[in-house]
């Protein structure tokens, strides 16, 4: 028996073999990262320095993108150090910094989307007050009380797992998972399913009823408003719309696949798709706004330009 104080590394064995094919890997997923960060940099400094961009709903994207920039940064260095790797181990304790980073990246993201939900919510079904409800002090409560939050739901997550007496070492993925270690405990984890099953009502189906809530009133107003409104409706909240259905489709597969056997799927495949959540929502995000946006298109093809020039 292999308890917590025994356990000073894990191993992921999801990596495999790939000869020569890893330097390849590796030089994607490096293009990746840094496309990730040079993209998310650049819209976080457009709105940052433009007077005309520091409008709530533009704040709220700012968190957005350092959030993503902060979720990369806690899975894609890891990555590209194991891949190059022939002993795919970790130290216990740089697993359970990585599980509290790709964790509340998650739950940052999610709230960051019912937040901007609600502010489309404000600005289409009450215009005229629109400015008096979204204040400077509000739109700063939100921000902070978002990560403040995931930071500390996910501080108490460390501290149901790091005490567990573990069975076992070998962790199924490519990087390191609370279901996982959980799956590893030796004797009774009740208290840590009661407590993900808490987590999840109140920060996963919560944002997700504000979501769907507010769009449903969104779309109430487009049917009975004007062709404008419509036009309004539909310019802003696409690429959010978007941004929620891309996060959403990587978290469910992630959460189905720390609950359930998956080996029918093909390996690539589902390491792929395990990493989806952490990839394409801070790859495709930074584009979808930068080009459905028109402010903050125009002032980055400016930008880039005059930078060209």
């Amino acid at each position: 028996m292999v308890n917590s104080t025994q356990v000073s590394f894990f191993t992921l064995s999801a990596y495999f073999d790939t000869g020569l094919f890893k330097y390849l890997y590796f030089m994607i997923i490096l293009s990746v990262y840094i496309l990730i960060i040079c993209s998310n940099l650049l819209l976080i400094v457009v709105i940052c320095m433009n007077r005309s961009l520091h409008e709530p709903m533009y704040m709220f994207l700012c968190s957005l993108f350092v959030n993503e920039l902060y979720g990369s940064s806690g899975l894609f260095p890891f990555l590209l150090t194991q891949i190059l790797s022939d002993i795919h181990t970790v130290p216990a304790s740089l697993c359970y910094l990585q599980i509290f980073c790709v964790y509340s990246y998650g739950g940052v993201e999610l709230l960051n989307l019912a937040v901007m939900s609600y502010d489309r919510y404000l600005a289409i079904c009450y215009p005229l007050q629109y400015n008096t409800f979204m204040t400077y002090n509000k739109i700063a409560m939100l921000i902070v009380l978002s990560w403040l939050l995931m930071f500390f739901v996910h501080t108490c997550t460390a501290y149901l797992i790091v005490p567990l007496q573990l069975c076992g070492n070998i962790i199924q993925k490519v990087y390191c998972d609370y279901h996982s270690i959980v799956k590893l405990a030796c004797y009774d984890t009740t208290m840590n399913n009661v407590y993900g099953l808490i987590i999840s009502a109140f920060f996963v189906f919560g944002p997700l009823i504000v979501i769907f809530y507010t769009y449903m009133r969104i779309l109430k107003v487009c049917f009975s408003g004007s062709k404008q409104t419509r036009q309004k409706a539909v310019s802003t909240c696409t690429p959010h719309l978007a941004s929620l259905l891309n996060f959403s489709f990587g978290a469910c597969f992630e959460i189905l696949q720390s609950r359930f056997n998956m080996n029918s799927v093909p390996n690539m495949l589902r390491i792929f798709l395990s990493l989806y959540f952490l990839t394409c929502p801070p790859l495709f995000n930074p584009v979808m706004y930068g080009l459905k946006l028109s402010k903050i298109f125009v002032i980055c093809k400016s930008l880039i330009t005059n930078v060209g020039c």
